[in-house]
């Protein structure tokens, strides 16, 4: 997609779902795996569906030598999800009192997908970066999930203001998830999924192939 279209764009809701009822998979033993995120006592952030994780594993057999995916998050339960969105919903409408709902809505998207199709929730997308041979993680631009205003933009994919090298990883990581088959959501340079209705959108699939569900 040339335009950035966000989560909150009625096209991504208008996209059909046609859940195939692939399992959440625990990705340790598979991935290199941060324990930055540690929101649910079940160990849900760790959760991919299968088809996803495939893609992963793919995606890093195709990575120049030295270099492996660092997965930081999956599956996030829907009660989460919403937490997440309007805690960044009301830090704007706190910051922006003039602003609309329907602003606040769309602002609030370029960070945090909406609860009702939000990816993560779907087991459809992962936060992840770069680690060397040894399991560092690698500068990209911006500490993950660092938000719009607290990056100035370098949060986006292709931000300008970020150093030749990151630009050169980010590159790196795209190449290689875009080969196996994912997207990236271009306001987050670490955020990329399968399956879900923005990857159908911006893949020109039919139709998503996960939807939002509780991890059994």
């Amino acid at each position: 997609m040339s335009e950035i279209i966000l989560m909150s764009d009625a096209r991504v809701a208008a996209v059909p779902v046609e859940e195939c009822g692939e399992a959440l998979v625990d990705v340790r033993g598979a991935l290199l795996v941060d324990d930055r995120k540690h929101e649910d006592a079940h160990g849900a952030e760790v959760h991919l569906r299968q088809g996803l994780l495939d893609r992963l594993l793919r995606a890093q057999a195709l990575l120049p030598g030295g270099l492996r995916l660092l997965f930081v998050e999956g599956y996030r339960p829907p009660a989460l999800q919403r937490r997440y969105f309007e805690e960044y919903a009301d830090e704007l409408r706190a910051g922006y009192p003039d602003w609309s709902a329907d602003s606040i809505r769309t602002a609030a998207s370029r960070f945090v997908s909406p609860p009702e199709i939000a990816p993560h929730s779907a087991g459809a997308a992962v936060d992840l970066t770069l680690a060397d041979a040894d399991g560092r993680e690698l500068d990209l631009g911006t500490e993950m999930n660092a938000s719009p205003e607290q990056s100035d933009g370098a949060c986006y994919t292709a931000a300008a203001n970020i150093t030749a090298e990151a630009r050169a990883l980010r590159a790196v990581l795209g190449s290689a998830l875009e080969a196996a088959g994912l997207v990236n959501y271009p306001t987050e340079w670490w955020h990329w999924s399968y399956g879900d209705r923005y990857w159908a959108l911006a893949a020109g699939a039919s139709a998503a192939l996960y939807r939002p569900k509780e991890l059994a």
